[in-house]
């Protein structure tokens, strides 16, 4: 397993990060017990979860994954073993995250110093490694846009109390090191600079969408990455299993696109269709796996800390990790960048 820096907090993490977002809904606390120990066989360090979690996101259900987690701190004495990251929801109607009776959840002191202390408590652990703000608190349109469009600057809580809140908790030891998911280029330099102005903590991560078929983060977010040591940790490397070729010919029982088919809708544009299509046809031109394929592209990019895997079934999830086992190649590179020129990015 090869190990990468976590910005500048001198915390080294497997580039391959467990995700986690399945169990309690898809998963039961079994299954993910027995995913974590099979990870920390294969020397991943460094899992992800969310308050929020397990998804698709509902009150029911809500922070099950972090108490999984927790249990299994608690059962197998691993806690200082592992890097640990976890968020806190922006805006959002999801309000029974949320004790208090709230219109929103929003990123304000409150709500945040509230989320720090739940997630806590159902981890079973007195400090977070890395803490993410999930989504913006400001009404950007960060979820599938093509064109952006302004917001009301005033209707926002300012990244300066947000960033303020966030350093307390560093302070006393609540939490490590924060990062962003889900954001822009805008916000990014906006708390590294708050960061250089205070000599507070510094912008460890930013976790967004990035796969073979959305590359946005290519564009602006990159160079940052590279300049400011803010990596990245690409969620869903897969496309939610498209990139596998998983759902080529028919849609298996009980797989995300069966249980929740809505939740994959960023990938069914005709563009996206057909872009995928390309990375299923390259992968094994290259005499390659589509995983494989689609997995070690995500791993290989400079920008990239820790590529986030998900899985249902141990077989997914000993395949994800062996796909990052191959050597990445001119050729690869090659063919990915033909699949971008051609298909430009189709998925955000």
């Amino acid at each position: 397993m090869d190990f990468r820096p976590l910005g500048r907090t001198g915390l080294s993490v497997s580039s391959v990060c467990l995700g986690t977002m399945t169990w309690g809904q898809q998963n039961s606390e079994a299954e993910g017990h027995e995913q974590m120990d099979y990870a920390v066989s294969r020397e991943i360090n460094f899992f992800d979860a969310a308050e929020m979690y397990p998804v698709p996101a509902d009150a029911k259900t809500q922070g099950r994954t972090e108490e999984i987690i927790g249990s299994w701190f608690k059962a197998r004495g691993k806690r200082d073993d592992i890097i640990l990251a976890t968020k806190v929801v922006g805006r959002s109607g999801m309000t029974w995250t949320r004790d208090d009776n709230v219109d929103l959840t929003r990123q304000s002191k409150a709500q945040i110093n509230e989320a720090v202390e739940k997630s806590l408590r159902r981890l079973q652990t007195d400090y977070i490694d890395l803490y993410q703000l999930h989504w913006p608190d400001r009404g950007l349109p960060g979820f599938g846009f093509n064109s952006y469009y302004d917001y009301d600057t005033d209707d926002m809580i300012a990244l300066e109390d947000i960033y303020d809140t966030l350093t307390r908790h560093v302070e006393k030891g609540n939490i490590r090191a924060i990062g962003l998911s889900n954001e822009c280029s805008w916000a990014v330099m906006k708390f590294i600079a708050m960061a250089e102005r205070s000599g507070g903590p510094r912008l460890a991560s930013v976790q967004n969408v990035y796969s073979l078929v959305a590359r946005r983060f290519d564009y602006s977010l990159a160079e940052i990455s590279m300049r400011e040591d803010v990596g990245l940790l690409p969620y869903s490397p897969l496309a939610q299993g498209y990139l596998s070729g998983k759902y080529e010919t028919q849609i298996p029982k009980n797989s995300r696109k069966d249980l929740f088919p809505a939740f994959l809708g960023r990938y069914e544009s005709r563009g996206g269709q057909d872009a995928i299509a390309a990375c299923l046809s390259a992968a094994r031109d290259l005499g390659l796996t589509p995983t494989q394929f689609a997995l070690k592209f995500a791993q290989s990019r400079a920008f990239t800390t820790s590529s986030i895997i998900g899985a249902t079934t141990m077989t997914q999830l000993k395949e994800n990790i062996d796909a990052h086992d191959i050597d990445w190649t001119k050729d690869m590179e090659k063919a990915a960048d033909n699949i971008h020129k051609t298909y430009r990015s189709p998925v955000s």
